[in-house]
């Protein structure tokens, strides 16, 4: 291990030392019941660091590279299925074999669904524990974030791992099918102390400023836009929340019947959606593709500047505005953007003139016009 990460580690280990006391010392009661949460919070992002620190600075990584217009990655344990899957679905050619830990590497593919070009990685596989780095399991999460949907690939004889992965994200401060809350703290300069302009939770605004406290903010303006829990606002302080959207990949039903009984369990419980497959078989593959696209919130829009060209769509993510478009193609466009016309869905009537902040919608086409 390099002299560098002993000393990481061990700077870590005195500040777990010294929370763990302070947390030991703190009486529980309805006053602290917030500063206990926070110091919670510090002490499990600790261990994990710490975890990390033990492996030194030679460990392995996964370095995942995104293109196209959106980026899936698939997960779920070893051997249920993955590597098949990306075969089928992209121009990938994963290792696939009836045992486990084959993919040791993020292996990417193109699909081509709707004239998107959507990036797909099979991941290595998850085990339980990977959270504290089991199986490279935190550098596999880790290289995850960067994709815009994730899709659990579950075996249909064994959907109790759907609990395991989800535990896993949770762990990692990764929140599944949940939008990040409308909580803006904005730190101020002066002496004016925590001012609470807006609270629309059910948070008390003496406990706002506890937590606020408890990560050294004592000036600022705060604005919370829905109703979330104090756990949430402990974790979104924390700056490391990350929310991603997911679905359900049910795999190998062509050994089991009853899997439509079992994919209406897993939504019922998890509110998530399921698509029942079997990639070896290659059943459902078109629903499988068809489920990504809707689930990445994709819209096409065409471009004409002369005259109408639908051979060549922009994809973009919704919401999306003009600007975004502009700045798609270019920044020089949207820099020397004055206004655009717009024919389609989100238009009032054929070749409205609009401006940059416009909100455009699927099957919209654009000219953009420039300052002169």
């Amino acid at each position: 291990m390099a002299i560098g990460s002993m000393a990481d580690k061990s700077t870590l280990e005195s500040k777990l030392d010294e929370l763990t006391k302070e947390y030991s010392k703190t009486k529980y009661n309805k006053a602290t019941n917030k500063h206990l949460g926070i110091l919670r919070k510090k002490i499990s992002e600790t261990k994990k660091e710490i975890v990390e620190a033990s492996k030194g600075r030679g460990g392995k990584g996964f370095f995942v590279k995104k293109s196209g217009d959106a980026t899936v990655a698939l997960m779920g344990f070893p051997s249920t299925g993955k590597s098949s899957i990306i075969n089928a679905l992209t121009n990938a050619r994963s290792k696939t074999a009836r045992y486990e830990f084959t993919t040791t590497d993020v292996v990417p593919g193109i699909m081509l669904y709707n004239e998107a070009h959507i990036q797909i990685f099979d991941m290595p596989g998850i085990i339980e524990d990977a959270h504290l780095g089991s199986g490279g399991g935190r550098s596999v999460i880790a290289a995850m974030k960067v994709a815009d949907l994730i899709v659990f690939v579950i075996e249909v004889e064994r959907v109790d791992r759907l609990d395991i992965l989800l535990s896993e994200l949770k762990s990692q401060n990764v929140m599944v099918n949940r939008k990040k809350p409308k909580v803006y703290v904005r730190e101020a300069g002066s002496s004016i102390g925590i001012i609470v302009e807006t609270n629309r939770s059910k948070i008390p605004e003496r406990d706002i400023r506890e937590v606020l406290w408890g990560f050294g903010i004592h000036d600022a303006r705060v604005r919370i836009e829905e109703d979330i829990g104090v756990d949430d606002f402990i974790g979104i302080m924390s700056g490391k929340y990350h929310y991603m959207r997911a679905i359900v990949a049910l795999n190998k039903i062509d050994m089991r019947p009853d899997y439509e009984k079992v994919s209406a369990s897993i939504r019922e419980k998890y509110g998530i959606t399921v698509v029942p497959i079997s990639a070896t078989q290659k059943l459902n593959m078109e629903m499988l593709r068809d489920a990504i696209y809707q689930n990445l919130g994709l819209i096409t829009i065409y471009l004409k500047p002369k005259e109408e060209d639908r051979s060549k769509p922009l994809i973009l993510k919704s919401p999306s505005s003009v600007g975004d478009a502009a700045a798609k193609i270019h920044t020089e466009i949207l820099d020397n953007l004055k206004c655009a016309y717009i024919s389609g869905p989100s238009a009032k009537f054929d070749r409205q003139r609009v401006g940059v902040e416009h909100m455009l919608k699927s099957g919209d086409t654009i000219t953009f016009i420039k300052h002169r």
